[in-house]
């Protein structure tokens, strides 16, 4: 199986907890070829889609070690066509480049992508939890988005709480995330014009949502395959910020799903499939669904810390990935067989 990683560049990796080296180290291990390309290596040669890629030459010995296997892996540079590849894992940050989703539209029907380009295109920003909240469901915190400033005060002073989430509809990784309170309602008014208003003249979306008691004991990631989960930990915040993320220097700790967390995953796994997300990460709060990463989902490499299993995580994942390419594979045979038949006739 030859596999190309569309993510951010290499020597941006941390390569002792970043997720994609793993799933990256997983591949290599099983002898498959791996090839690397940012979003904006993506090219068209003689009409057909091609990249600009980073290719890891074949280990007779691959590294026991994440830091080790970054360190030894030699890299040529090769410009390949995307439709040559068996499989597309997209592990780019947000925001999601709509160029180059239009790039990946001419080979969906020849590679296996993870995640499927539909799926992503209504799934990359925040309004997707929207899609699992209606009148009959409370699985996700009262949630107002809007450019509209006046609108948004209204919210934060008819609301019973007295605290609220204040974050940009495209950040990640906690970026921007703040926690605001009534009794500083003079500072919401700047605080909404910086998120709302941008440099190039452009207006920002901006979500507002009901804080979650118990938040400030941190939150749930949840890592889906399938649909099912394979993984979880307790992100817990710093002494100086009320974030969770491990990145804005939170820490982690083990946890075992609550009946409620498990009926959640249950709830939304089949319209994950459903759209083409295979591979996401949620982010839980007193059993509420607070956000869905499906871009380039982390946590793989602190859940195998945290849970010292045997069986890794990315090994799941890339079992499920290989199953995928066979089944499409035997379909393309099976088309193949067909349409020669036909022609036989």
């Amino acid at each position: 199986m030859n596999v190309c990683f569309i993510m951010y560049p290499w020597d941006e990796i941390d390569p002792e907890n970043d997720t994609s080296i793993a799933l990256i180290k997983e591949c290599v291990k099983r002898g498959h070829g791996v090839a690397m390309c940012t979003p904006a290596n993506l090219t068209i040669r003689d009409s057909v889609t091609n990249a600009f890629c980073n290719v890891i030459g074949r280990m007779e010995k691959v590294p026991s070690t994440l830091k080790s296997f970054y360190n030894k892996a030699r890299l040529r540079e090769e410009m390949l066509p995307l439709a040559g590849f068996d499989a597309i894992f997209f592990r780019a940050n947000p925001p999601l480049d709509p160029i180059m989703l239009n790039f990946l539209d001419s080979v969906k029907d020849d590679v296996f992508i993870v995640n499927s380009l539909q799926g992503m295109r209504e799934a990359n920003n925040k309004l997707y939890t929207a899609a699992f909240g209606d009148a009959h469901s409370n699985i996700i915190p009262n949630t107002h988005v809007s450019k509209n400033k006046n609108y948004l005060i209204k919210q934060i002073k008819e609301s019973t709480a007295d605290k609220m989430i204040l974050k940009p509809l495209n950040g990640f990784g906690g970026s921007g995330v703040i926690l605001i309170e009534k009794s500083a309602m003079n500072n919401i008014n700047s605080l909404l014009d910086f998120y709302i208003t941008s440099g190039d003249g452009e207006s920002n979306y901006v979500i507002l949502q009901d804080y979650i008691e118990g938040a400030d004991q941190g939150d749930v990631r949840i890592l889906l395959l399938n649909g099912e989960p394979v993984g979880s930990m307790k992100r817990i915040p710093g002494s100086d910020d009320h974030r969770s993320n491990v990145s804005a220097g939170g820490s982690i700790a083990k946890h075992t799903l609550t009946k409620a967390e498990k009926a959640l995953c249950k709830q939304i796994g089949p319209k994950l499939v459903k759209d083409g997300l295979y591979f996401v990460g949620i982010d839980v709060i007193g059993g509420k669904l607070v956000e869905v990463n499906v871009m380039s989902p982390g946590g793989i490499t602190y859940i195998n810390k945290v849970y010292k299993n045997k069986r890794k995580v990315e090994e799941k994942v890339i079992d499920f990935l290989e199953s995928k390419v066979i089944d499409q594979l035997q379909a393309f045979d099976r088309r193949a067989r067909l349409r020669k038949t036909v022609e036989e006739a």
